[in-house]
């Protein structure tokens, strides 16, 4: 599968909102959108009107960057999203909420959702009980997540972990007071997901 190699940052800029795809760095001085909020490129600051078009596509690849995944993983995602009975635009959004590697970075075991990926890559985490290293598996109500014991120790996620302490993590998660196993406790629903997106213009993308 292809992988974006180059500056994350200018996706940031293109997009025009934080995508966090730095972890901590992006909630710094040193963000790029802080320091200069504007699309990458020689023409940058020429701002034109985008056309109806455009603004659906802009839409559509910035919550396909924003989890990480390629354009025929998150087409693959909308179908399955107007499958089911509901508004396709939340439904959406609550299957790539579902997966793995995001469920990792919500609960504080990563500091974005790409190391979270790499994690799971490498066997860090059990899902219950088992483990297991593919990061777009979708969890479902009651899967109970872990750090395995032996990573416990490891300074990298230990560190994380720790500093996840003193931060909320979405209603629809349940972490342990050390902090080291989580619970799914229910699907999100639109209010608990904070991804800047109009889910909406995705639907009109796809359905043009």
């Amino acid at each position: 599968m292809a992988k974006y190699r180059g500056p994350v940052c200018r996706l940031c800029r293109r997009a025009g909102v934080k995508l966090l795809l730095k972890g901590e760095k992006c909630y710094g001085p040193k963000c790029e959108i802080e320091k200069r909020n504007v699309p990458p490129g020689a023409h940058g600051e020429m701002r034109r009107k985008l056309s109806d078009y455009a603004v659906r596509l802009q839409e559509k690849q910035k919550a396909r960057r924003t989890y990480g995944v390629m354009e025929r993983q998150f087409k693959s995602y909308f179908s399955e999203a107007t499958r089911h009975t509901g508004v396709t635009g939340e439904i959406l959004l609550q299957l790539l909420e579902r997966r793995l590697d995001n469920v990792i970075y919500r609960l504080g075991w990563a500091p974005s959702r790409k190391e979270a990926r790499m994690l799971v890559t490498h066997r860090h985490f059990l899902l219950n009980s088992r483990p297991v290293n593919v990061p777009s598996i979708l969890v479902t109500i009651g899967d109970v997540l872990a750090v395995k014991p032996v990573s416990r120790s490891k300074t990298g996620l230990k560190d994380h972990v720790e500093e996840s302490q003193n931060r909320s993590i979405p209603t629809w998660l349940w972490k342990t007071p050390d902090g080291f196993e989580g619970k799914i406790m229910s699907i999100p629903a639109r209010a608990d997901i904070d991804t800047q997106v109009e889910e909406q213009l995705i639907v009109e993308y796809y359905s043009r």
